[in-house]
């Protein structure tokens, strides 16, 4: 499997590439293309021209949660690519990436309907574990079992004209399971990255971890929760971790002192057998 980071709120040094605080992946394994979030505007466009990556034959887009940071590129990949599409990819996600969310008045949520993308996408919504190939893995809901992460409202959503303390139940992650491990590929993690992490483990029955990437959703995060997160990643000791997107400073610097903190933007680009 090959990881090429297209958007990340970073860039790498002397890589001239557009960052924006949102995330895109593109993933190649065992001959598919996959498409891991898609950012806010159409970064992840321009990144893919400058890194001479083609978006023409996707196998799928794998949507982690519906915020607009991971959905709201879409709008800019049926405008600009979907005339050149050798065929109809899959769109992968929880059932309710596309709920109308809101926070602080503003809208949050996947700003691209349904029914327009189901024009483009044939949908394969599900709350359980899909296996995308033999060793990549879309881990659908994310079991919340601990009692530190996960614990606070994003905004709301609208159900029978009401608004509901929203807690991103749709927020998932991807799992490759390599030869010596598994690698954890999250969105943002408003599930828990310790939470993801276990879910990984018991759906591939694999206690090794070799990197864990991605956002964290580790933001001015409480003396405790990053305590328990730097308690759980020490014991865990994975390989590497490459905290991106919504992991601030402190949490990185925290992280660092258990753990081999690798730095994540865009032009990053991942091996794994």
């Amino acid at each position: 499997m090959k990881i090429t980071m297209l958007v990340d709120n970073n860039t790498i040094i002397d890589s001239y590439y557009v960052g924006e605080p949102a995330v895109s992946y593109f993933i190649e394994e065992s001959g598919h293309k996959y498409l891991f979030d898609a950012g806010y505007s159409d970064v992840f466009l321009q990144n893919a021209e400058a890194m001479n990556i083609s978006l023409d034959d996707l196998s799928g887009v794998i949507l982690s949660h519906g915020h607009n940071d991971h959905t709201r590129g879409l709008t800019y990949l049926v405008k600009q690519k979907f005339q050149n599409m050798l065929a109809k990819p899959s769109l992968i996600a929880h059932p309710e990436v596309f709920l109308t969310r809101s926070e602080n008045g503003a809208e949050i949520g996947c700003p691209i309907k349904k029914s327009v993308l189901e024009k483009y996408f044939s949908f394969n919504l599900s709350r359980k574990p899909l296996w995308l190939t033999d060793r990549l893995v879309f881990l659908g809901e994310i079991e919340r079992l601990n009692d530190f992460e996960a614990k606070n409202p994003v905004g709301t959503f609208q159900e029978d004209l009401k608004n509901i303390p929203d807690y991103v139940m749709d927020d998932s992650a991807l799992v490759y399971r390599a030869k010596n491990g598994l690698v954890i590929i999250a969105g943002c993690s408003h599930s828990g990255i310790c939470n993801i992490i276990e879910q990984a483990k018991k759906v591939c029955q694999e206690e090794r971890v070799i990197n864990v990437i991605g956002g964290f959703h580790l933001l001015h995060t409480a003396p405790e929760r990053m305590q328990r997160t730097c308690d759980y990643f020490r014991a865990l000791q994975p390989v590497e971790v490459y905290a991106a997107h919504c992991t601030d400073l402190n949490a990185k610097i925290a992280l660092s002192a258990v753990t081999s903190v690798k730095e994540a933007g865009v032009g990053v680009e991942l091996y794994y057998e």
